[in-house]
């Protein structure tokens, strides 16, 4: 399927790997042009190189730029809006706060989940959201997280502050930038094979005596697919999120997971 979007440009947040790279290398594929930020300049060239392997396969060839940054402050937005304000296509992504016992968390800890997993996200949006009103079309892609729609409790932070994002999109969705051409949708994954997952396991198996094998397995075995997704098929489904086809698609929350949420709606 032509998804339409040839030629628009995305801001990829968090793209150096993982659900990240998977949006902007599926992006890449329709023939958009990426810029990719990430904390890590030598993980974020090593993606980009890449990127741009894959870029070379389309026709006309999509440009890949990055931007080595802290999406989550002034600074690092700075740093990006340096190279232009104009994204058709904006795909928030960071990385989430810490797990533990909310005992445990201070006024800091929330601050800081907040300001990356709600008011960073809205940052992007209101630094964008305009222009492609004024275009006639935009494309914002929210990654939260399964959490939000199935709370995990050791991960209150996270359940917080994307449980926020999700309330003020559910509302500034349908605003008449709806009628403009411009949606903005949350992706919510599961458990995906990334990094991420592994250190996660790696944390319960240390915690609870365990090989990470063995964590690793019975995880899967809660998953009604019996595996984990992968990056790429994350990626295809934020494509689809941002094509013309899903030009009547706003303030959904769509969840990948494999079937692990247990509830009918």
């Amino acid at each position: 399927m032509d998804l339409g979007i040839a030629g628009k440009t995305a801001l990829v947040c968090g793209a150096s790997k993982g659900l990240g790279y998977g949006c902007a290398e599926a992006l890449v594929r329709e023939g958009v042009n990426v810029v990719i930020v990430a904390r890590g300049a030598e993980a974020l060239e090593a993606a980009a190189a890449k990127l741009l392997a894959a870029a070379a396969a389309g026709s006309p060839a999509p440009f890949v730029k990055h931007v080595a940054a802290d999406i989550t402050t002034e600074a690092g937005r700075a740093a990006v809006f340096a190279l232009g304000h104009d994204f058709d296509i904006v795909v928030t992504n960071a990385g989430g706060p810490p797990p533990g016992d909310f005992r445990n968390w201070d006024r800091e800890a929330w601050i800081k989940a907040v300001d990356a997993n709600m008011l960073t996200p809205i940052e992007l949006i209101k630094a964008t959201v305009d222009g492609m009103a004024k275009r006639g079309f935009g494309r914002i892609v929210n990654i939260t997280s399964s959490s939000v729609k199935s709370p995990i409790d050791i991960l209150g932070l996270s359940n917080g502050a994307r449980s926020g994002l999700t309330g003020f999109v559910a509302g500034v969705a349908r605003t008449p930038i709806a009628a403009q051409g411009v949606t903005i949708n949350n992706l919510l994954p599961g458990s995906f094979d990334t990094d991420r997952l592994k250190g996660t396991m790696a944390g319960t198996a240390q915690k609870t005596g365990q090989d990470f094998d063995t964590v690793w397995e019975a995880r899967k075995k809660n998953i009604p697919a019996r595996r984990f997704g992968t990056p790429a098929e994350f990626g295809a489904i934020c494509a689809f999120l941002c094509s013309m086809q899903a030009g009547y698609m706003t303030g959904q929350n769509v969840l990948a997971d494999g079937g692990a949420y247990p509830g009918t709606y």
